[in-house]
């Protein structure tokens, strides 16, 4: 068997922080620029996302930085720490990339880090990728998540057309975390408030309680791993959405860090995924017998 070649590293981008706005009490939002932004792909889908870079700490890198020479030249534990985010705006004209940050105090990397950036510090990142956009074909939408899915959904909004039918859930702490999305007919979200309950619990409920518009349904289901996978199934196996109609995946895992969630994502999922088949097959062989 012919040898594989060396996955290359991806190539780096650097920009700057133009500005920072908190949003809630919660959540942040800083703008990047300069020359780095300039001539992104980005535009297509609206759960575009970047992954940006954290020197390790104590780790000064070699100019110009270099993903694939810091991977060569330094271990493992010195590389650069990643956390995903997803792009809530980009602004093509003025080579703006805008990106939202849930912060809880001290916790996490990324959220303080947004918490206290200043303009003008530079910032690097890898990316955008993406592959979800309202299909404007289809009858109806549906769009449900936490915090962490709440840019991408709002993206999502402002992209549908004029009188696209669209039920929207997000579910946040609180009413101090409710944001003002701005829709073409002024189509809005159903926010839900968690207060002490689990996360998820009051989303998964409004899902299942929604009477379901007839047609084809694009469906949008992101944020904690676990009532992701709890409305994935509701919505294949009970509500028949098929697979290629419904975007779900678990941007984070309660009770697990970012490190040891993206080492076992893939996993999880393809086990959800198994999972899934095992019982759409025991439904078909029911409805048969």
């Amino acid at each position: 068997m012919a040898e594989q070649p060396a996955r290359r590293a991806p190539k780096a981008r650097e920009a700057q922080v133009v500005s920072t706005e908190w949003l809630t009490p919660h959540m942040v939002r800083v703008v990047l620029g300069g020359d780095g932004s300039a001539g992104l792909e980005a535009g297509e889908f609206t759960d575009h996302y970047i992954k940006l870079l954290f020197a390790a700490d104590g780790v000064t890198y070699p100019e110009p930085f270099d993903m694939e020479r810091i991977r060569a030249e330094f271990p493992r534990d010195q590389w650069p720490t990643t956390r995903t985010y997803t792009v809530r705006a980009w602004d093509r004209d003025a080579g703006e990339l805008t990106v939202d940050f849930v912060v809880h105090g001290d916790e996490g990397l990324a959220g303080p880090w947004a918490a206290r950036v200043r303009p003008g510090e530079t910032v690097r990142f890898l990316g955008p990728g993406g592959s979800y956009a309202p299909d404007p074909a289809a009858d109806w939408h549906l769009l449900a998540g936490d915090e962490s899915a709440l840019p991408a959904i709002a993206a999502s909004l402002e992209r549908l057309p004029a009188g696209a039918p669209v039920h929207a859930f997000v579910e946040v702490s609180g009413p101090e975390e409710e944001q003002k999305v701005t829709t073409p007919d002024g189509t809005g979200i159903t926010w839900l408030h968690r207060g002490d309950r689990p996360v998820g619990e009051a989303l998964v409920a409004a899902v299942r309680e929604l009477e379901f518009p007839a047609g084809d349904v694009h469906a949008f289901v992101h944020g904690e791993a676990g009532f992701v996978r709890d409305l994935r199934r509701h919505l294949r196996l009970e509500r028949n959405v098929p697979r290629e109609r419904l975007s779900a995946s678990g941007y984070w895992r309660l009770g697990q860090s970012d490190e040891a969630w993206r080492a076992v994502k893939r996993e999880w999922n393809e086990q959800v995924e198994r999972e899934q088949e095992t019982r759409e097959q025991k439904a078909r062989e029911q409805k048969v017998s």
